[in-house]
Formats: C-alpha cells, structure tokens, sequence
C-alpha cells in the first residue's frame, strides 16, 4: 500500500529537519563497485559511505595528535 500524501510529507520534514544532503560524483562504475563492496559486508551503501568518512576522520584525528 503506498504511504498517504500526509505521510509523504512528514517523512519529507523529518528528513529535511534530521539529515544533510551530500552529493558525490565518481567514475561510472565506481558506485556499483562501493555498493556490491558494502553490501557483501551487509551494510546500505549510504552507511559504509559514512562510516569509511567517520573512520578516515578519526585516523587523520589519531595522526595530528601523535
């Protein structure tokens, strides 16, 4: 059953209120690579995406510290 225009439109604020939109541009083909890559670990593309930049963070954080 598809959700009901209310619906739509909460989820739409919601997201527009909680979340960042982010484009990324790569080579054709990359992004089913990163995909098949992530989902193979079960992970969403979205969240390896995320988690890759949040790890990369720390170890540049870990790396000025030293």
């Amino acid at each position: 059953m598809p959700a009901s225009k209310a619906q739509q439109k909460a989820v739409a604020k919601y997201m527009k209120n909680n979340y960042d939109n982010f484009q990324l541009r790569m080579p054709k083909g990359k992004k089913d690579k990163i995909k098949l890559h992530a989902e193979n670990r079960g992970e969403s593309l979205n969240g390896f995406i995320n988690k890759a930049i949040d790890e990369k963070m720390e170890r540049d954080k870990a790396s000025t510290t030293e």
